[in-house]
């Protein structure tokens, strides 16, 4: 019978993701000679050829790639027998360790922690502020269990390495400054905007969203300036440099002053979508259902909260226009 050497098949697995000996050594702390003699004794062991040289480089062949597909099987089966071992040994006991993006942390990270203090107290929880290319790396090194992060930026749901659970759909408000011609329009849409100076991040997930957003409205934002905190962004709105979309669930850490209006737009309103992974399997450890469970119940309350002020903001213009 073949033999099959977990540690080998990780060491794989990582070369395929990073794509070269070099960058593989750094992530696993080995160094190039070992990663290329343990992947030589897998080879051998398995009986087939793993890699080929491409220029200065090695690719996987497609035997390497069979072998994984069935291997990424055994690693989310291996994450489910630590993840029921660790309930029973930890009960109610256990630490979960998540990595959430900056304006996820206050708006459902610390409420669902608080919450699983009180109906949890055992359960020890380690928050870690991280972007989504730092938080996959990090969930996928194995150095956090649970990672939070914008839907267009997390990994394909058909990736075999994670499981994706979808939170919340963010709306995005308009600021403008406080003497703007369109702070009080009735029915203000993104499509009104198009000709005003913008301001957002010169690259990375908000420069997208917000150019995505606008392209979708039908119009190029023109980037009057840039900035990537929601501090700098509101003050220079409220000098009345430009504009900005601002989500919703950052009202908890912008503070935006008496010269800034923020404003519902109607019916082209962009959201942006908040979505939580775990490595595949792990997702049944009691720890992090917990968690996850709770994410989900904040994210909920936050949802039911938008559409009672969606409404009564509706309520307000109809009865505003009669």
């Amino acid at each position: 019978m073949t033999e099959w050497d977990i540690k080998k098949l990780q060491i794989l697995r990582t070369l395929r993701d990073r794509g070269t000996v070099t960058a593989t050594a750094e992530a696993l702390l080995m160094t190039p000679s070992a990663v290329s003699q343990q992947l030589t004794n897998l080879a051998k062991q398995l009986g087939v050829r793993l890699l080929e040289a491409q220029g200065r480089r090695v690719r996987l062949t497609d035997a390497a790639h069979l072998v994984l597909r069935h291997a990424e099987v055994v690693f989310a089966q291996l994450e489910r027998a630590d993840a029921e071992l660790d309930g029973y040994l930890r009960g109610e006991a256990g630490q979960v360790r998540l990595a959430a993006f900056s304006t996820s942390v206050p708006a459902l990270v610390v409420p669902a922690v608080r919450r699983l203090r009180t109906a949890h107290p055992g359960l020890d929880i380690r928050v870690r502020e991280a972007e989504a290319a730092e938080a996959y790396e990090l969930l996928a090194a194995g150095q956090v269990d649970l990672a939070l992060s914008l839907a267009a930026h997390a990994p394909s749901v058909r990736d075999p390495k994670f499981s994706r659970v979808p939170l919340l759909a963010d709306p995005l408000d308009v600021a403008l400054p406080a003497g703007h011609p369109l702070a009080d329009a009735p029915g203000l849409r993104l499509a009104d905007l198009a000709a005003e100076p913008w301001i957002f991040g010169g690259s990375g997930p908000w420069s997208e969203i917000t150019t995505a957003a606008c392209e979708a409205a039908g119009f190029v934002p023109e980037q009057a300036h840039s900035a990537s905190g929601w501090t700098a962004i509101l003050a220079m709105v409220e000098a009345g440099l430009g504009i900005a979309l601002v989500p919703r669930m950052a009202s908890a850490e912008r503070r935006a002053g008496a010269g800034v209006v923020m404003r519902v737009l109607a019916a082209d309103q962009p959201r942006r979508h908040v979505v939580a992974a775990v490595r595949r399997g792990a997702e049944d450890g009691p720890a992090v259902a917990r968690v996850l469970a709770a994410l989900r119940q904040e994210a909920a309350a936050r949802e039911t909260a938008q559409k009672t002020r969606e409404t009564v903001r509706k309520t307000h213009e109809t009865v505003q226009k009669n």
